[in-house]
């Protein structure tokens, strides 16, 4: 038996390693299968069209793919930079007895539940934008980009931005923090010998040095922002038509499935809303893979450095 002990480890691994890929097959095949009834009557069309209408049994998913990515695309506007400045801040400038308790602050974040985000969002960020920021951008911007004009309600694609920006965050510090750990101190001393300055050496070295593994981190980030369903739920407005502003109400791919799905009075209907959690898994799943690829890419950088 001890003979054959590596070869039976071996093959258990092996068995759960195949499982994942099982259980990822099967999740896609149950969806593919559920919504069979909205792909065969509407094919591509389904994607592309901007009518949703429950009763007359007309589905489109193009206003809910325009929200998830909007209202993502925002929020990544947002806490990149911050997460990126949070990350450099604890590496590279921040004391050891201040470093520790604020790297914990900031992945605190990521333990508050959802639900309370939410909360959050209705009571005290959409009050904040609709008496203080929209006027400001309205004022501003809009007088210059259509796109920035009002009326803001409190409620819409900036307020959702905005909440999944600050729910991801503590996901972009921290891994650009582990990649900023990465760039090897010898890189640091021969930029600091050469003359740079400590901004310098950031800029020039640690930056560059990490850049695909902090890009990799942004694009997992996004795909938490894409897949987030009850914050931007609660502060997105849930409308079914393309915002034509970013204080207009809007929807997500996401917040449609989590509203609509005990109340889908037909077969189509439900079809419908299964689709859409396809398409959501295939987008999410494609940018978990191409953030994967990034931050392998870094790892094979430094490895090629130290060579």
């Amino acid at each position: 038996m001890k003979k054959y002990a590596d070869t039976i480890f071996k093959g258990i691994a092996y068995a759960f390693g195949f499982a994942i890929l099982a259980l990822l097959g099967l999740m896609v095949w149950e969806m593919y299968v559920g919504a069979g009834l909205a792909i065969e009557k509407f094919g591509l069309k389904f994607i592309f069209d901007t009518n949703w209408d429950p009763v007359a049994e007309e589905f489109g998913a193009l206003p809910f793919i325009y929200g998830t990515v909007l209202s993502s695309l925002i929020a990544l506007l947002i806490a990149a930079p911050i997460s990126v400045g949070i990350a450099i801040f604890l590496v590279e400038v921040a004391p050891r007895w201040f470093r520790e308790p604020v790297g914990f602050l900031v992945e605190l974040l990521a333990a508050i539940p959802s639900i309370v985000y939410g909360l959050w969002g209705i009571f005290v960020l959409a009050p904040i934008i609709r008496n203080y920021i929209a006027p400001v951008i309205i004022s501003t911007l809009g007088k210059i980009f259509p796109f920035f004009r009002g009326p803001s309600f409190g409620v819409g694609l900036l307020t959702a931005g905005i909440l999944l920006a600050i729910m991801i965050i503590p996901t972009i510090a921290a891994i650009s923090r582990e990649v900023i750990l990465a760039v090897p101190q010898n890189q640091r001393e021969a930029a600091l010998a050469l003359g740079a300055t400590k901004w310098e050496m950031i800029q020039k070295v640690v930056l560059v040095y990490a850049r695909s593994g902090i890009l990799g981190a942004m694009i997992i980030g996004l795909g938490r922002a894409i897949g987030e369903t009850m914050a931007v739920t609660m502060v997105i407005g849930n409308r079914p038509e393309i915002a034509k502003t970013i204080f207009d109400p809007a929807y997500t791919m996401a917040s449609v499935i989590a509203n609509e799905f005990t109340e889908a009075s037909s077969n189509l209907y439900l079809s419908a809303l299964i689709e859409i959690g396809l398409v959501l898994f295939a987008v999410t799943l494609l940018i978990n893979i191409f953030a994967r690829l990034l931050i392998w890419s870094a790892s094979g950088g430094v490895r090629g450095v130290k060579r």
